[in-house]
């Protein structure tokens, strides 16, 4: 793999959150929870989105998207976490170190683009809503939702396979518990100056993108909104347009954290707490952060609620 004497190790090994053995059982019951809450409250906003007709619009096909996202997103991560929570050894072999990386890195790109297509359907929906219905056509929410996707995954791509050509040489131990870039690239013992480059170009495109059709799109729907003469509409505006600003701004200030700093600047303990946040803690809190704040998802729920009442 490099030059020199190298050992070509088969496994990594991860320290994981916290070395103190006592938390291992408090943080697995912590974490499982979490884990819970996440799928139950996903899968639960996709089953809702697909079975009320009232949520048959773009709006809530992108909102159930994003539901299968951070399903899909958390279980790259959270079960190894928590199997390792009750393991001695913290193991992953070093192929399926590579495919977390690759799946994880493709979904936080969904995740990502996800939030910018969401803002681009409410700067339609708010500014042009006699053009919705045409602009914003089934045909179209899926041309969206395949380019997001196809962007991802290949993007995804250019990540792990620049990153595991990487020569692994001193240590086998990551200090993380997941395999990321930025602890991959901390353990490398050859240059890694070409992925640092790589990581922001590619990663900087994906937010930068994403960054500034949410800006663009959110200042023309205020803009809007300022303008509308009905009190009522205005409230309705915003209360729909809260909750995924909400969700964009934890998930973009945490990307822009993790990324795009120096590699000097790396504190991986800070890293870890940053990286549960955005790997574990935002995937459980959109469901909520949209149920919460939406009158068509809280409706939708309780007439879902007495029917299954009433059928019981």
């Amino acid at each position: 793999m490099a030059e020199g004497n190298c050992t070509v190790f088969a496994e990594f090994v991860f320290l994981g959150l916290s070395s103190r053995k006592d938390l291992q059982g408090g943080l697995f019951m912590l974490f499982l929870l979490v884990y819970g809450v996440t799928v139950m409250a996903n899968l639960g906003m996709i089953l809702l989105i697909n079975v009320d007709p009232r949520l048959h619009t773009p709006m809530y096909y992108f909102l159930g998207n994003l539901s299968f996202c951070d399903v899909c997103y958390s279980s790259t991560i959270s079960p190894k976490m928590l199997a390792d929570f009750l393991s001695e050894q913290k193991r992953i072999p070093y192929n399926l170190c590579a495919i977390q990386m690759y799946f994880f890195g493709a979904f936080a790109d969904v995740e990502c683009l996800m939030l910018a297509v969401m803002a681009y359907d409410r700067y339609i929906a708010i500014c042009n809503p006699l053009l919705y219905t045409i602009t914003m056509s089934r045909r179209v929410c899926t041309q969206l939702v395949a380019c997001v996707y196809i962007v991802g995954l290949v993007d995804s791509a250019i990540h792990t396979s620049c990153t595991f050509r990487l020569s692994f040489c001193n240590t086998n131990v990551i200090n993380h518990f997941f395999c990321d870039i930025p602890p991959l690239l901390a353990l490398s013992c050859t240059d890694t100056s070409i992925n640092e480059i790589v990581m922001f170009a590619f990663i900087g495109c994906v937010v930068g993108c994403s960054v500034v059709t949410v800006l663009l799109s959110y200042s023309s729907i205020i803009t809007t909104i300022f303008r509308l003469n009905s009190a009522e509409g205005r409230r309705k505006a915003f209360s729909t347009c809260g909750s995924h600003l909400a969700a964009v701004a934890v998930f973009h200030g945490t990307l822009l954290f993790m990324y795009f700093r120096p590699s000097s600047s790396y504190s991986m303990d800070t890293d870890k707490m940053a990286s549960v946040f955005y790997t574990v803690i935002i995937p459980m809190l959109n469901p909520l952060i949209y149920s919460l704040r939406n009158k068509d998802v809280k409706a939708a729920l309780k007439k879902a609620i007495s029917t299954t009442w009433c059928n019981g």
